[in-house]
């Protein structure tokens, strides 16, 4: 993990706008593979759940607020909070946009946002979008993140192809 969150690397990227603190993470596909691996995997079992993984780009999105998770940084009414709630929950496919060099829109598969109730120091969530050579091709893609109620206009990351095309293989055979 290391190397995936040094910024060199080209798999993390942060931003700061109006006091909002943005930070996508691309997640490589033997990343996910360790995570769901058992002290004993046989070869056949290591390739299945990379051809299931590498199937998919998985980006990780973290919003804070002085260093709190989104709900827990904004003072608002029971109604704000509850359409804040509601929008990281079930509205985020709306806001959250992937786009290719040349306007090409992948569409967002699946995401997951796991409430944390105050205990993190950011709102995170998982984007999954399918691995599309037609946006992989080119040099870079837009991840995009509309305003969801933050007063920061849209997020925009300029994600390179290259890292992703070549993200790092781990060595399992040591386990």
């Amino acid at each position: 993990m290391a190397y995936v969150t040094d910024s060199d690397n080209g798999y993390v990227q942060h931003k700061n706008i109006n006091g909002v603190d943005f930070s996508i993470t691309y997640r490589p596909t033997d990343v996910l593979v360790h995570q769901e691996l058992m002290d004993t995997t046989s070869k056949e079992e290591l390739d299945s759940l990379r051809n299931k993984y590498g199937k998919y780009m998985y980006f990780n999105l973290s919003i804070s607020k002085n260093n709190k998770e989104v709900l827990n940084s904004i003072n608002s009414s029971r109604a704000d909070f509850g359409a804040m709630v509601n929008q990281l929950a079930f509205g985020m496919g709306d806001k959250v946009h992937l786009i290719g060099k040349h306007r090409d829109t992948v569409e967002l598969l699946d995401y997951i946002y796991p409430r944390e109730y105050g205990m993190g120091g950011a709102t995170t969530m998982m984007f999954v979008y399918p691995r599309e050579e037609k946006v992989l091709n080119d040099d870079f893609f837009q991840f995009t993140i509309e305003d969801i109620g933050l007063k920061t206009g849209e997020v925009g990351f300029k994600i390179p192809s290259k890292p992703i095309n070549n993200e790092p293989k781990l060595n399992f055979s040591t386990r």
